[in-house]
C-alpha cells in the first residue's frame, strides 16, 4: 500500500487486492492475506541481515501455472532476539492536515501460529491477533498548549419542512438511523451539506459530527460553530461522542458537560462505558477523567465500582499504563479509609484466588481437603478483619461458614463461598468465585439485561427480571453472586428420569411443591409468565447462545433467569460449520408452555405472555441507539465476541431497526411460534442430560420417545417392516406453510401398504435418537438441514424427498439392532394424523352456539387499511371439543368476494394468538368511510365442512383512522355492526 502511494492520488479507485510483491530474483510471491514478516523469505533476510528485495506486480503477468507461495514459519521464542525490520513507515499525508490530537501508536501483535501441533477448538472464543507490547514514547519535559480556533460566525439555522420532498424524506431517513453504524460516504457527504437543515432533531448531532469531511485546524471553526449553537444534548446521547469516533476535545469536554447531569445511579449502571472511553482520550488530564474522579469523592459505591473497574483494566496490554496512572490518582484522593477499605478488599479475593487456583489443580478426594485447608487460611484473614464485598460494597461480611462452602463440579471447579453477614440481622451471604474464566462478558451481557429491566420499568412494566451482580476481579478471575432458592432446568427435569426435557409438566410439578396453596401457585405462574418474557426478549436480542438446562435457572418463587454468557452476540458454540445449539431464536419449550397456560392446552394465559413478550421487545426497540452505543464503546474492551461492526450489526438486525411497533409485533410472534415449536431445544436439553449423567445410552427402564408420538412401539406388536419408502411429498399450510413427506410401508402378512406422514425435522429427531442410542455404530449420513435461500419452496422437497428415501433404505439394510429398534418401529407407526387429511376453506355453516372476543388494531397509512388480528379468547363450540380457528374478512360492500383475506389456521385451541396483518392497499380514507369490515371466525376440518364459530361487523366511518384503535370485540351468531 505505501509502494502504491507514490503511484496513485486515490487508494480508494485501486483494487489491491489485484497486486502482489513478488520476490526479486525468484518465482515467490507473497501472501497478501499475511503480514510480511511472517514470509520466509523476509525472516532469513533479517536473518542473515541481507536486503529485502520485493517487486509490486499485478496477477495478470505473473505466470500462473508455475506460481506458488511462500511458506509461513512460526517464530520460536529463541529466536525472539533476531526479530528487526528496519523498515521506514511512511504516511503519505501532511502533517498540517491532521487533527491535533492525532497519536503515533506502535503496537506489537502476535497470530497464534495454528500449525503447531494442537488443532484449534471451534467451540471456544473467537481469537483474534494478540497484543504483545506497545511502544510509549517519553513525555515532554515541558507542557506543549495549543491555541483552540475561534468558532466560525453563527450559520443560520433551516427547518427541514422547507427541504424538497426528495430531500426531506432522504434527510428523514438518515436521521432516523439509530447509530452511524451503515452510513455510507453519500450519505455523511448529503448530511454534512443539510447540517443546518437538523437542529430540530437534537440526537442527529453524533451523525453530523461523523459526517465532517476533516478535522484539520481549519476545517474546526465550522465544526465548533456547530458545536456551540446545538442544543443540549440528553446524557445518554451525549454518550455516543465519548466514543473513538470522536477525538477532538472540544467535543469530548462539551460531551462531558452534557453528561454532569447523570444521577449516581445512572453513572453506576454505565460506569463500565466511561471507563473504556478513557482508553479514546489524547491526555490524561481531560474532562473525563476529571469528571470521574471528582462523582466518585461524592459516592461510595461509584468509588467502589471504578476502583475494580480500573484494577480490572492494568491487565489491557495496550492501555494498562494509563489506567494504572489514573488508578493512582484516584488513590491518592479517595481517603485513607476508603484506601485501606480497598485494599483489604484486595488480599481477601488473592485469597480466595489461591484457594480456587489449589482446587481446580487437584482431583478426587483431594480436592475437599485443598478446600477445607484453603478456606483455613481465609478464616484467619477475618479473624483481624471485617470486609465488604467486591460484588456489592453495601454488604460487609465478618467470617467464613466454612462448613458450608463447597465447590461445583462444572469444568472450571468455581468455588462456593458462604459468608457469615457481619449484620445480625442480614442474611448468610453466598458468592461463586470463579479462575480461569473471562467474566467480563457476563459482566457486559448481565450490565445489558439490567438497563432493559430498567427501561421496562420505567415504562410500567415489570417482568419481575432477577438481576444478580458478576464482577471481574482480575484477568480471568471474579466473583458471581448466587440467587437463593434456585435449580437449574436440568436438576429439576432429571427429577423425572434422563428424558424429563422431553415431558410438559416438571417445571410446573416442582413449582407446585414449593407453592402447594393455589394461591400461592398461581404467583408463582405469574411470576414465571412475566419473568419468561423478560429472558426471551433479552436473550434474543443480545443473541445469548450455548443455552441448555444448566444455564437457565428457576427460583421456587416462579422467576426464571439465565446464567453463564459466554456466547453471545449470534456466536453459537458450533460443531465443523453447524451450530450444535441454539437452532431455536430463544429457549421456550412445552414444558415452559404448560406453567404459562396453566395445562396442556392454550389458554387466555399465553396471550398475555405474547403481549408481553412483544410489548417489552418494542419498548427495547424504541432504545435502539442506547444500546448500540453502549456495546460501541466496549469495542476495545479486548472481547473475543465484541471486535468490530459486525458484532453490534448482529443486535441492530435484532431489534428491526425500519419496522411499525405492528410488523415488530408480528415478527417477534413468529419468533415465538418457531422456539415452541422447536425440538432441537428438546433435544438439546436431553443431550445435557445424558453428558452431565455420564450416559453413553438411553437407560433401559425408560425407553426412548418421538415427540410426535405419545406411545413406544416395537417389531413384535406391529410386524416386520418389509419395504419402506419416501413415496411423495405434499404442500401443507397448517400451522405455516411447509411440506410434508409421504413415507410407503409394507409389513410382513399385509396386502396393502400403508401411509405415514412425516416432517423433515421428525426425520431429523429419528437420526438425533438414533445416533444417542447407537454411539458405536456407523449410522447412514443424514441430509443436510442447511439450505440457501427459502426452505419451503417445491425444489427443496424434491430434493430432501430423493434424500431422505436413499436414508431410509441405509436404515432399513443397516444391521438388525439398528433397522429394527423400537425407535424405527415407533417412527414408522401410523399415528391419528395420518389417517386425515387437511381442511379447506369450506362452507361455513353456523352451529348454533356462539362466543368468545377477538381483539384487534385497525390502522392507515400511505393508502392503505391494516387490520392486524391479535388473539381470540374464549371460542364456543357445539361438540365441546377444541376447534382449529382462522379469521377471515371482506370490505363491504364486495359483489365479486375480491376483497378476501385470511389468517393462518390455529389448532386445537379456544384461545388462539394470531398477531397476523391482513392488508387492503390503495383505499382512500373517503372511500373507506363508505365500507364495512366483515370479520368471521370459522373453524378448518378435516372430515366435514368448516363451520362457523362467530363473527362481527365494524362500520369504518365510526373510527378515527388517522391513529390506530385497539380494542377487543365480542363475537356474534351473526354479523352485527358495531
Amino acid at each position: 500500500m505505501q509502494a502504491l502511494c507514490w503511484v496513485h492520488d486515490d487508494l480508494n479507485e485501486v483494487d489491491i487486492g489485484s497486486y502482489i510483491l513478488k520476490v526479486c530474483g525468484q518465482e515467490e510471491v507473497l501472501q497478501n492475506k499475511h503480514c510480511i514478516g511472517s514470509h520466509e523469505y523476509i525472516q532469513n533476510c533479517r536473518k542473515w541481515d541481507t536486503e529485502i528485495k520485493l517487486q509490486l506486480l499485478t496477477h495478470s503477468v505473473i505466470c500462473s501455472d508455475l506460481a506458488r507461495t511462500s511458506k509461513k514459519v512460526g517464530t520460536y521464542k529463541n529466536f525472539f532476539y533476531l526479530i528487526k525490520w528496519d523498515e521506514l513507515i511512511i504516511f503519505p499525508i501532511q502533517i498540517s492536515q491532521l487533527p491535533l490530537e492525532s497519536v503515533l501508536c506502535l503496537t506489537l501483535f502476535g497470530i497464534l501460529n495454528q500449525s503447531s501441533g494442537s488443532s484449534p477448538d471451534a467451540n471456544k472464543q473467537r481469537k483474534g491477533p494478540e497484543i504483545l507490547g506497545q511502544v510509549d514514547f517519553p513525555s515532554h519535559a515541558f507542557d506543549i498548549e495549543y491555541k483552540i480556533p475561534q468558532a466560525a460566525k453563527a450559520a443560520v439555522h433551516q427547518s427541514i419542512e422547507t427541504l424538497e420532498k426528495p430531500l426531506r424524506q432522504r434527510l428523514l431517513a438518515i436521521l432516523s438511523k439509530d447509530n452511524t453504524i451503515g452510513l455510507s460516504k453519500e450519505d455523511k457527504e448529503f448530511l454534512w451539506e443539510k447540517r443546518h437543515y437538523c437542529h430540530s432533531h437534537t440526537n442527529s448531532l453524533p451523525k453530523i459530527l461523523v459526517s465532517a469531511p476533516h478535522w484539520d485546524w481549519a476545517s474546526l471553526p465550522e465544526i465548533y460553530s456547530l458545536l456551540q449553537q446545538w442544543p443540549p444534548l440528553s446524557p445518554l446521547a451525549a454518550l455516543e461522542l465519548l466514543d473513538s469516533k470522536f477525538a477532538d476535545q472540544e467535543v469530548r469536554n462539551t460531551a462531558v458537560n452534557w453528561i454532569e447531569t447523570l444521577s449516581d445511579d445512572e453513572l453506576t449502571d454505565f460506569l463500565p462505558q466511561f471507563v473504556q472511553a478513557l482508553k479514546y482520550e489524547t491526555y490524561l488530564d481531560s474532562a473525563l477523567v476529571r469528571f470521574l474522579l471528582s462523582r466518585a469523592l461524592g459516592s461510595i459505591r461509584i468509588a467502589h465500582y471504578l476502583y475494580w473497574l480500573l484494577k480490572d483494566t492494568l491487565y489491557d496490554t495496550k492501555f494498562g499504563v494509563r489506567y494504572e496512572q489514573i488508578l493512582g490518582a484516584f488513590l491518592s484522593v479517595c481517603g485513607k479509609r476508603l484506601r485501606e477499605e480497598l485494599e483489604k478488599q484486595t488480599r481477601l479475593v488473592q485469597l480466595f484466588g489461591m484457594v480456587a487456583e489449589r482446587v481446580k489443580q487437584t482431583s478426587g478426594s483431594a480436592r475437599q481437603a485443598a478446600l477445607q485447608n484453603g478456606m483455613e487460611r481465609v478464616q484467619l484473614f477475618f479473624l483481624k478483619n471485617k470486609c465488604r464485598l467486591p460484588l456489592n460494597p453495601s454488604l460487609v461480611a465478618k467470617e467464613l461458614n466454612i462448613k458450608a462452602c463447597s465447590f461445583f463440579s462444572s469444568n472450571a471447579v468455581p468455588l462456593k463461598v458462604a459468608l457469615i453477614n457481619a449484620d445480625p440481622l442480614g442474611e448468610e451471604i453466598n458468592v461463586m468465585f470463579k479462575v480461569g474464566e473471562d467474566l467480563r462478558q457476563d459482566m457486559l451481557a448481565l450490565q445489558m439485561i439490567k438497563i432493559m429491566d430498567k427501561i421496562w420499568l420505567q415504562e410500567g412494566l415489570d417482568l419481575r427480571m432477577v438481576i444478580f451482580k458478576c464482577l471481574s476481579t482480575g484477568k480471568d478471575r471474579g466473583m458471581v453472586e448466587l440467587v437463593s432458592a434456585s435449580d437449574t432446568l436440568r436438576k429439576i427435569q432429571v427429577e423425572y428420569g434422563v428424558t424429563g426435557s422431553f415431558k410438559d409438566k416438571p417445571l410446573a410439578e416442582w413449582l407446585r411443591k414449593y407453592n402447594p396453596t393455589e394461591e400461592e401457585y398461581e404467583k408463582a405462574s405469574e411470576n414465571f409468565i412475566y419473568s419468561c418474557a423478560g429472558c426471551c426478549v433479552a436473550t434474543y436480542v443480545l443473541g445469548i447462545c450455548d443455552r441448555h438446562n444448566d444455564n437457565i435457572m428457576l427460583r421456587n418463587t416462579g422467576h426464571m433467569f439465565h446464567i453463564d454468557f459466554g456466547k453471545f452476540l449470534g456466536h453459537a458454540q458450533m460443531f465443523g460449520s453447524f451450530k450444535s445449539r441454539d437452532r431455536a431464536p430463544f429457549v421456550l419449550t412445552s414444558d415452559m408452555a404448560y406453567v404459562i397456560n396453566g395445562g396442556e392446552k392454550p389458554t387466555i394465559r399465553f396471550q398475555l405472555f405474547v403481549d408481553l413478550c412483544c410489548q417489552a421487545y418494542n419498548l427495547i426497540r424504541k432504545h435502539a441507539s442506547l444500546f448500540l452505543n453502549l456495546l460501541s464503546l466496549m469495542l476495545s474492551s479486548g472481547l473475543p465476541e465484541l471486535s468490530g461492526v459486525q458484532d453490534l450489526k448482529y443486535v441492530q438486525d435484532a431489534l428491526q431497526p425500519q419496522t411499525t411497533d405492528a410488523e415488530a409485533t408480528i415478527f417477534f410472534t413468529r419468533l415465538i411460534e418457531s422456539s415452541l415449536g422447536s425440538v432441537a431445544t428438546k433435544f438439546n436439553f436431553f443431550i445435557h442430560n445424558l453428558a452431565q449423567l455420564r450416559f453413553s445410552g438411553l437407560p433401559s427402564n425408560d425407553e426412548p420417545i418421538l415427540s410426535f408420538s405419545a406411545k413406544t412401539y416395537s417389531l413384535k406388536q406391529d410386524g416386520r417392516i418389509k419395504q419402506a419408502s419416501v413415496f411423495t411429498y405434499q404442500k401443507r399450510y397448517n400451522p405455516d406453510k411447509h411440506y410434508i413427506y409421504v413415507v410407503r410401508v409394507l409389513r410382513e402378512g399385509q396386502v396393502e401398504p400403508t401411509f405415514v406422514f412425516r416432517t423433515f425435522d421428525e426425520f431429523q429427531e429419528l437420526h438425533n435418537k438414533l445416533g444417542i442410542l447407537f454411539p458405536l455404530w456407523k449410522l447412514p449420513g443424514f441430509p443436510n438441514k442447511m439450505v440457501l435461500g427459502r426452505t419451503h419452496i417445491k425444489d427443496v422437497a424434491a430434493k430432501r424427498k430423493v434424500e431422505l428415501n436413499s436414508y431410509i433404505q441405509s436404515l432399513m439394510s443397516s444391521s438388525s439392532e439398528v433397522a429394527e429398534c423400537d425407535l424405527v418401529y415407533t417412527f414408522f407407526h401410523p399415528l391419528l394424523r395420518d389417517d386425515k387429511v387437511d381442511g379447506i376453506d369450506g362452507i361455513a355453516r353456523p352451529t348454533g352456539k356462539v362466543g368468545g372476543e377477538v381483539k384487534l388494531s385497525i390502522s392507515y397509512r400511505n393508502s392503505t387499511l391494516f387490520i392486524m388480528v391479535m388473539h381470540i379468547k374464549d371460542l364456543v363450540t357445539e361438540d365441546g371439543a377444541d376447534p382449529n380457528p382462522y379469521v377471515k374478512t371482506y370490505l363491504l360492500p364486495d359483489t365479486h368476494k375480491t376483497s378476501k383475506r385470511k389468517t393462518k389456521i390455529s389448532r386445537k385451541t379456544r384461545n388462539p394468538t394470531f398477531n397476523e396483518m391482513l392488508v387492503y392497499n390503495g383505499y382512500s380514507m373517503e372511500t373507506l368511510k363508505q365500507r364495512e369490515l366483515q370479520l368471521s371466525v370459522l373453524s378448518a376440518e378435516s372430515l366435514r365442512e368448516n363451520f362457523f364459530l362467530g363473527g362481527i361487523t365494524l362500520s369504518l366511518k365510526d373510527f378515527n383512522l388517522s391513529k390506530e384503535t385497539v380494542n377487543w370485540y365480542r363475537l356474534t351468531g351473526k354479523h352485527s355492526h358495531i
